[in-house]
């Protein structure tokens, strides 16, 4: 049986010298994509809550005409 600790560090000795290999962002870089995802959340909760509401609307006109 195969000793977990070794495995394990020839794991982590290998996990890190991959993470070293990846071109990390610079930190105006990262601000800049963390600004346009929250932008981009906003407007889409925004689309979603605005098309929620109006199709509920119709609906409801629709119920109100039924009954």
């Amino acid at each position: 049986m195969a000793n977990p600790f070794r495995t394990a560090r020839i794991f982590f000795g290998e996990l890190f010298a991959e993470l070293q290999k990846a071109s990390w962002p610079t930190r105006s870089e990262l601000k800049d994509s963390t600004i346009v995802v929250i932008v981009a959340c906003v407007l889409l909760g925004l689309f979603t809550s605005i098309s929620d509401f109006a199709i509920y609307q119709v609906v409801d006109l629709f119920t109100t005409w039924v009954s």
